[in-house]
């Protein structure tokens, strides 16, 4: 697992820097040289998580593990259409938490371990909270370089690069993004309260509702849009505000429980 590890870090690594060193390029960076070294360190990434989340006790789903998984799907989506990307801005920010999930998932590798093939159901509940996820942590990242172009357009400092899309096309994109993941989000809920008893009980509570309060924020942000309209910063504050939400009721208790107090 080491090996395709280290090998994994090196090549998103590659791809980072020739993100990075031509990201306002005239002519921006070779997004086919990028694919190629980010598609070889997906697929190595790929076959270190299998490694690790496939044990012989069952489905390790550490917190480590599913961050890990997170960031995949990430880097795998934006990796994929890559040719047809205009939003190249937050790429390197994709491969720098892709090395560093990477990283953690061999150098901190606590224990979670779930049988799914006795319980099916808490499957399909967790590839839908992780695909919800992914999507709007994906949004996240279009919202800050949604901020970005707005700050550099008020300062008019515009830069007439590849690297820098529209600020029509890059809203049109967040708010799609983040119906996709509210769609995602409201599957998710809705099989955790049909197929988790517990979902109330042993300290999950604050999971349940912190991810309908990010529900919520997200609801909140689609009516004021498709009401009267919804300013950028407002999407912004909307769009940040449900990730962080999202990530305390993910992650919150499991980096205490796994991490700090192991």
């Amino acid at each position: 697992m080491v090996i395709f590890s280290a090998s994994a870090m090196l090549f998103y690594c590659i791809a980072l820097v020739l993100v990075t060193s031509r990201l306002f390029h005239a002519e921006g960076p070779n997004r086919r040289l990028v694919a190629i070294f980010a598609s070889i360190a997906v697929v190595l990434h790929g076959i270190a998580l299998s490694q690790t989340i496939y044990t012989a006790d069952g489905q390790n789903f550490s917190l480590t593990n599913v961050i890990s998984l997170v960031n995949w799907i990430i880097a795998f989506s934006f990796t994929i259409i890559m040719h047809r990307l205009k939003v190249i801005v937050v790429v390197p920010v994709v491969y720098a938490c892709s090395v560093i999930s990477v990283a953690v998932l061999w150098l901190i590798p606590p224990q979670y371990i779930i049988h799914f093939d006795i319980h099916p159901e808490i499957l399909a509940h967790i590839v839908l909270s992780l695909m919800a996820y992914s999507a709007l942590m994906i949004a996240a990242l279009y919202a800050i370089q949604l901020l970005l172009i707005q700050n550099k357009l008020k300062n008019k400092k515009t830069m007439m690069s590849p690297g820098m899309p529209p600020l029509m096309t890059v809203e049109k994109q967040l708010f799609h993004l983040v119906t996709i993941g509210m769609f995602l989000l409201t599957l998710s809920l809705i099989t955790g309260f049909v197929f988790l008893e517990d979902m109330f009980e042993d300290g999950k509570g604050h999971k349940a509702i912190l991810s309908i309060l990010a529900w919520l924020v997200y609801g909140a942000m689609l009516w004021q849009n498709y009401t009267i309209g919804c300013r950028v910063r407002t999407a912004v504050i909307y769009t940040l505000s449900g990730a962080t939400l999202l990530s305390l009721a993910y992650f919150g208790a499991r980096i205490v429980t796994e991490i700090i107090l192991r």
